[in-house]
């Protein structure tokens, strides 16, 4: 299964994630959430852990809000 993790994700950014995560607590929080939701969906996509559809669907939909809230602040300050 593929990883959606920040690093493989944007790893253009990978410097300066690094320094968002020690230097901005938000981007930090928002950072450690969207790994552990990335951590589940992987289970999930893996048979590790079943869920229904629906439940896999709001998953996915919310790590895919985080990813474009991370990536906004990312983008931010070249």
């Amino acid at each position: 299964m593929e990883r959606h993790d920040l690093i493989h994700e944007f790893p253009e950014y990978e410097e300066k994630i690094h320094k968002l995560k020690v230097e901005y607590p938000y981007f930090r929080k928002l950072f450690d959430e969207y790994h552990e939701l990335e951590h589940e969906i992987h289970r999930i996509n893996s048979g590790i852990e079943v869920v229904t559809d629906e439940h896999a669907h709001e998953l996915k939909a919310k790590l895919l809000f985080m990813k474009d809230e991370l990536y906004s602040i990312l983008s931010k300050n070249q």
